[in-house]
């Protein structure tokens, strides 16, 4: 298909699934001109698509009521990818990226019952987290069990599985009832032998065997809400280190970012200077430490008075470190 041809198909999709829009509407959302719309629509209606320009304020061009576009039918990989494009990395570990944009307009455009339970049956299964876990510099996570997960989950199927965790290997049969991505990190949320909810990390399993049986999934279960449901329960438990640093205001956004950062509220505008106060929770006083140094000039320490001092402890070794080598 030709690069005109699709955009033309895009419109036709467009109008479909969203009723009435503008030449600027059409324009920005397939990146052309005004003027290329324009003729985009001459050629719509010179090939017998039945597309109008209503005039006015609220004007639009729209498609003659009863018209659809017969190329409706979704395939599953369009439909997965278009699940998971609040994500982007996400679509290459499943292979998707290429089939989003396509899945997208196909889904808006089909009104079909079935469209709308596959739909649901790919939210339920699949959940995207677009909220900062690990900074970017921490890597990516190597997971080469992510497809037989995945196969697990779409077809309810149980997993035997080693999973690794603080140096000990333990075996047991679990029922994957959905995946979570995390940035890089890919999480099974899934029913163990002993009918409890628990979250394992893929990258953790050492092995994983799908089993003849299947089941089914628990009334109700809502993997977007189990999930929220346990971070908010995990970040409960977890230390906290209060403090007010003073940092380039530019930075904000990369602090928010750290693995050990559990929140971060800027204090007042931004001075003249680019620089402002922030109120930071870290973990620990060390790892606050860490991070503080990590930033270099860009970053002072104003309370607590102890993780002043630590910083300026450290400047001081790494000073007589590098004189006595000067």
């Amino acid at each position: 298909m030709t690069v005109r041809a699709g955009r033309l198909m895009s419109i036709v999709l467009l109008l479909q699934s969203e009723g009435k829009l503008t030449s600027r509407q059409l324009a920005e959302r397939l990146e052309v001109t005004e003027r290329t719309v324009l003729r985009d629509m001459e050629e719509l209606s010179s090939a017998g698509v039945p597309v109008y320009a209503e005039r006015g304020p609220q004007g639009g061009w729209l498609l003659t009521e009863g018209y659809r576009s017969s190329l409706t039918g979704l395939h599953a990989d369009e439909l997965t990818a278009l699940l998971l494009s609040s994500q982007g990395d996400a679509l290459g570990d499943l292979g998707q990226r290429q089939s989003l944009e396509a899945g997208l307009r196909k889904l808006l455009a089909a009104t079909t019952d079935a469209a709308r339970r596959n739909a649901e049956l790919v939210r339920s299964k699949i959940h995207i987290d677009g909220a900062g876990w690990h900074s970017e510099k921490y890597g990516k996570e190597q997971q080469p069990l992510l497809p037989i997960v995945q196969e697990a989950v779409w077809e309810e199927r149980e997993l035997n599985v080693a999973y690794e965790r603080g140096g000990v290997v333990t075996e047991r049969s679990i029922k994957p009832l959905g995946l979570v991505a995390k940035r890089h990190v890919w999480y099974v949320a899934a029913l163990t032998e002993e009918d409890e909810m628990r979250t394992f990390r893929i990258s953790r399993f050492r092995s994983a065997e799908l089993l003849p049986g299947g089941f089914r999934p628990p009334d109700g279960f809502s993997l977007a809400e189990y999930w929220e449901r346990s971070l908010a329960e995990f970040k409960v438990q977890l230390p906290r280190y209060p403090a007010v640093v003073r940092m380039k205001t530019r930075l904000l956004r990369q602090l928010e970012s750290e693995r050990y950062v559990l929140s971060v509220r800027q204090e007042g505008a931004e001075g003249t200077d680019g620089w402002t106060t922030a109120r930071v929770e870290f973990e620990t006083l060390q790892s606050a430490c860490q991070i503080m140094l990590s930033y270099g000039a860009g970053m002072e320490a104003l309370e607590p008075a102890a993780l002043r001092k630590m910083v300026m402890d450290e400047i001081e070794a790494l000073r007589v470190l590098y004189w006595n080598r000067a």
